[in-house]
């Protein structure tokens, strides 16, 4: 008994992270991208319900995953008729706060848990294959959200991760996320090798206030969503900071799409508890070129569908097929685009960083 209440007394101060204000996007005249929401997308058992849906990912064969925040953390597997097939992971110790969920090229499951501080690597069939990080023992008691200075970072040792990407050559890297304020890289064997960041908060070049997402994309750039500073931080593949991206709005996440022409989707969503006018400014989610150029744009925010309520993450496999995980409507949506976007739009405001620039 006394296990139970420290674990629940541990998520309840975990949620009380600090509030980071809203940024309405500068960009002018990106086109609309027309699109045709999927009714009744997951088929759920009789008796079950999402949670938070903070997480969605899809794989090889069309399989949509989705990490919610329930009574439980919990991971659910669909088919690619959104057909509920299984959990993966019920009671696994590693599963507390859910925050992101991805799948690798060879249709590897990786959990990134907020709550235990660990990035889990599962198997296709849903075996533990990799652990980073580490959970605090029990006998420590309830962590709560760091009050003042934040320990100095550790190689191996996380604070509330939030993302996990891969580049082409099996490299891992990890955004180290709300109390830790960097991107850590790794190399395919869990090996530490570089991190740029650190636990202290920074604005400045090679500094992050909370990096809340990251993506990859195939030469190898990491694509780092820094919340708190209301842009996107390009790195290079040994973390030397590229450019930035400005005038998006807040970036709550970023995805990367497959295939040999990638495209980048950047989400400006609208914030929890939606604000007093932020409904005006936010919501929408952006279609870019690698380069930086800016395609079209789609979303709104709205309690009902298809409107979106804190699209928390994306899954942009196929780039005309789109599906959001959302936190305050607890639902999982998924869109598909009409028609093919502008060749070009908009450019976005980008800073080239100095070392590593191109």
């Amino acid at each position: 008994m006394k296990r139970i209440l420290t674990c629940s007394f541990g998520l309840a101060l975990l949620v009380a992270a600090p509030v980071f204000g809203q940024k309405k996007a500068t960009v002018e005249g990106v086109p609309e991208m027309p699109f045709t929401a999927v009714p009744n997308f997951l088929k759920l058992p009789v008796g079950e319900y999402l949670g938070e849906s903070v997480a969605v990912a899809t794989n090889s064969k069309g399989h949509t995953f989705v990490y919610h925040r329930s009574a439980n953390t919990r991971l659910f597997e669909f088919d690619a008729a959104g057909t509920f097939i299984k959990e993966i992971g019920a009671g696994f110790y590693g599963f507390e706060f859910a925050h992101s969920v991805r799948v690798d090229k060879d249709d590897n499951i990786w959990a990134v848990d907020e709550g235990t501080n660990m990035v889990i690597k599962f198997s296709p069939e849903g075996k533990v294959l990799m652990v980073l990080g580490r959970r605090p023992p029990a006998v420590e008691g309830a962590t709560a959200y760091p009050v003042g200075p934040n320990a100095p970072s550790q190689k191996y040792i996380f604070c509330r991760p939030t993302d996990v990407g891969w580049d082409p050559q099996g490299n891992i890297f990890v955004s180290d996320g709300y109390c830790n304020n960097r991107v850590v890289k790794y190399d395919k064997n869990g090996r530490f090798l570089a991190q740029v960041g650190s636990e202290k908060v920074g604005k400045g070049t090679g500094e992050f206030n909370l990096p809340h997402a990251l993506q990859v994309d195939g030469q190898g750039h990491v694509w780092v969503s820094d919340r708190g500073n209301n842009r996107w931080v390009i790195l290079d593949n040994d973390l030397k900071p590229i450019k930035e991206i400005t005038n998006l709005g807040t970036a709550w996440t970023a995805c990367i799409s497959s295939g040999p022409h990638q495209y980048a989707f950047l989400s400006n969503s609208n914030p929890n508890g939606n604000g007093p006018g932020s409904w005006d400014t936010t919501g929408e989610i952006y279609k870019l070129e690698l380069d930086g150029t800016v395609l079209g744009k789609f979303g709104h925010p709205g309690k009902l569908a298809p409107g979106f309520q804190v699209v928390h993450m994306l899954d942009c496999r196929n780039p005309n097929e789109i599906v959001l995980g959302e936190i305050e409507s607890w639902r999982v949506q998924k869109f598909v685009f009409k028609t093919s976007t502008p060749a070009k739009s908009a450019s976005t405001q980008t800073k080239s960083s100095g070392a590593g620039a191109n």
